[in-house]
């Protein structure tokens, strides 16, 4: 397996909380630069606190957060507390962590850094709105060449919306960031409800990780259960989604995903359909595909690698 280095730019948010063990958890497969942070499920105070709170759990304390944008480019700030919880990470107990955040803002961390790579050296995953990203490539067209590709977790084609009925979160909460992500130029894998919908966090898929002792899965397995209360009171479902481990998971087992490439635009004007991803599966429209989407996702493939990767923590 070649070893990637990857930024990780997030939200946590229970799901990218367990994403961020995922990677922790891998380094023979991930060297982590860094994390940067960005509002979106709570605040950026929030974010940036959290993944220094999972960092801490997880002892990788080598890998530096960063804070990032606090609202989105163009419109006011929307939160997702009302499912991640008022912390973002709720099911798990927050604390305030040992190791101070770094001083850098995350744009103008991510800017000195991709200016400094090789060229193709750097993997960004993304998993919360894409501000900061957006923010970056405006202000330094000139570190696009250093991206090898994006990994973002955004978007819908049949599942339609999960904040609207039409727009997935984080497509929502910054569409114009995202619309600009999409036409950087660079290879980006985007990983929507369309696969993240079938990635539900079911009794059976989660007894392997009841299985496992310590800090880390106890905190994973309380914010999953956390999530599918969650869940069930909003929508009556068993099993939340688990959206964003779908990323880390995509560059550990690809084999996990079903993908084509296409065409993804995001909507920026409609209020109807602000943040609505069209994805052109069929090559209706005659564009050159600018992504490859993910539509399909062995989940209880997923689940097992979670598994086995927190049980290494």
């Amino acid at each position: 397996m070649i070893r990637r280095r990857v930024i990780i730019d997030c939200d946590p948010g229970l799901d990218d909380a367990i994403n961020l063990f995922l990677a922790f958890a891998s380094p023979e497969a991930l060297e982590i630069v860094g994390i940067t942070t960005v509002a979106g499920n709570v605040p950026v105070a929030l974010t940036e606190r959290n993944a220094r709170m999972v960092r801490e759990l997880a002892n990788r304390e080598d890998v530096p957060v960063f804070g990032g944008c606090e609202r989105p480019l163009r419109r006011p700030p929307v939160y997702a507390d009302h499912v991640h919880g008022a912390s973002g990470v709720d099911g798990m107990t927050a604390f305030e962590p040992r190791a101070a955040r770094d001083d850098a803002h995350a744009v103008d961390w991510l800017v000195e850094t991709l200016r400094a790579a090789n060229a193709g050296e750097i993997t960004l995953v993304a998993t919360g709105p894409l501000t900061n990203l957006a923010a970056a490539f405006a202000r330094a067209p000139d570190v696009l060449p250093k991206i090898a590709e994006v990994v973002l977790m955004g978007g819908a084609r049949r599942e339609g919306g999960n904040i609207t009925p039409t727009a997935e979160f984080n497509m929502f909460a910054d569409p114009h960031a995202a619309a600009a992500v999409f036409a950087c130029g660079r290879p980006i894998v985007a990983i929507g409800l369309d696969a993240t919908h079938q990635a539900t966090a079911t009794p059976e898929r989660l007894a392997p990780l009841r299985a496992i002792s310590g800090p880390v899965a106890e905190a994973a397995l309380g914010m999953l259960e956390f999530a599918n209360t969650v869940e069930f009171k909003r929508r009556g479902a068993v099993g939340a989604p688990v959206h964003d481990p779908c990323t880390v998971a995509y560059l550990l087992a690809p084999r996990l995903f079903a993908t084509k490439p296409c065409c993804i635009q995001v909507e920026t004007e409609a209020a109807l359909t602000l943040g609505c991803t069209s994805v052109d599966y069929w090559g209706a429209t005659g564009n050159a595909p600018n992504a490859v989407w993910v539509d399909e996702v062995d989940a209880d493939a997923l689940f097992a690698l979670i598994a086995e990767r927190i049980s290494r923590l």
